[in-house]
């Protein structure tokens, strides 16, 4: 799974990306027309926490993949075909609104308007389109009710993340990667003075009200922590004002936006993160450590990350039966400590 960055001309979005992944993509007028794709690493201080316990040779953070989707480059112009067709690849969305003073006074409210009413409207069109060819078909009544569902809402200039959707009707509707059904989460980039600010009200208000969450922070000043040592990073965050750099807070929102909960594998070798989507149950969650494991599944034996920080080691855990013994059916849980017993 992965989110998709995107947002107007100059926003200051590929100069986020740059900062969240660590890579060097060209800006403006230098960068190519396509996508670029990188790769985030989850901030957590449980794995460090971890980590500072069992003193591992390595330490592994969760990841999710972002891709900088090549934006629509004016307002008001449309999605041009390889966008949407790069936001129907990503599985929730992030779009980068400008907050900052430029060669025209920013409009974020309103930025963040259009390009909602532009999901809005592609997703009008496919579903238009689709109901026009199904009344001519058989079988499809449950499809046909969903879409008119659908079309209900978007008519009205609503997003289908405030349809209230029923699963049974997300079901039907699965195959056609609705842009207005994704998750979305705002990111207002501000200016220098205004790095360590609140979301502004207004804009706070509108996220609310279409279904979406907003975030604020300064590209530039995330961009300049990233190029620093980690050991000066502190003292340059502690001289903004700021507690933490935005950029973390930005990742686990995408995190959590995904859906994913991470659970933890301990031990001498590795300490290590592992995501997975929230409902998803043990063997799932070994598979994402090898298929094997998952073919193999015999059981789980969980710690709760809590417990284990206050008891202080697996040995004690064992002792105080704080350890437990899960089969197939375990739903697994947000820090959880697991070891798989498998046989191939």
């Amino acid at each position: 799974m992965k989110a998709g960055l995107v947002g107007y001309a100059q926003t200051g979005k590929t100069t986020l990306f740059n900062a969240l992944t660590g890579l060097s993509v060209a800006t403006g007028a230098g960068r190519a027309a396509k996508a670029n794709l990188g790769v985030l690493k989850v901030p957590d201080v449980r794995i460090d926490k971890l980590s500072a316990i069992f003193k591992p040779r390595k330490t592994i953070y969760a990841e999710v993949g972002l891709t900088d989707v090549p934006g629509p480059r004016t307002k008001g112009g449309g999605l041009d075909s390889a966008t949407i067709q790069a936001l129907r690849e990503a599985d929730a969305l992030v779009l980068v609104v400008r907050g900052f003073e430029g060669a025209e006074k920013p409009d974020p409210v309103r930025e963040l308007s259009d390009f909602a009413a532009e999901l809005i409207l592609n997703d009008q069109i496919v579903v238009e389109r689709r109901l026009e060819r199904i009344v001519k078909e058989k079988g499809h009544d449950r499809e046909k009710a969903a879409l008119e569902k659908c079309l209900a809402v978007l008519g009205e200039g609503r997003s289908l993340r405030q349809a209230g959707l029923s699963p049974d009707d997300e079901r039907e509707i699965t195959s056609y990667a609705f842009l207005s059904l994704r998750p979305l989460l705002a990111v207002l980039n501000v200016g220098e003075a205004d790095a360590a600010a609140q979301l502004p009200d207004d804009f706070a208000k509108t996220a609310k009200d279409l279904r979406i969450e907003g975030l604020l922070v300064c590209a530039s000043v995330e961009a300049e922590i990233a190029s620093l040592p980690k050991e000066e990073q502190g003292e340059f965050l502690a001289s903004m004002g700021i507690a933490e750099p935005a950029s973390a807070r930005l990742i686990r929102s995408v995190y959590h936006l995904l859906d994913y909960l991470s659970f933890f594998t301990v031990g001498e070798d590795e300490v290590r993160a592992w995501n997975v989507n929230r409902g998803d149950k043990a063997p799932r969650a070994a598979g994402r450590v090898h298929s094997d494991i998952e073919r193999g599944f015999i059981r789980a034996e969980v710690m709760k990350y809590d417990e284990f920080i206050e008891v202080g080691s697996e040995v004690r855990m064992k002792e105080l039966g704080k350890m437990h013994v899960e089969g197939k059916e375990y739903v697994v849980q947000d820090g959880d400590i697991l070891h798989f017993r498998f046989n191939v």
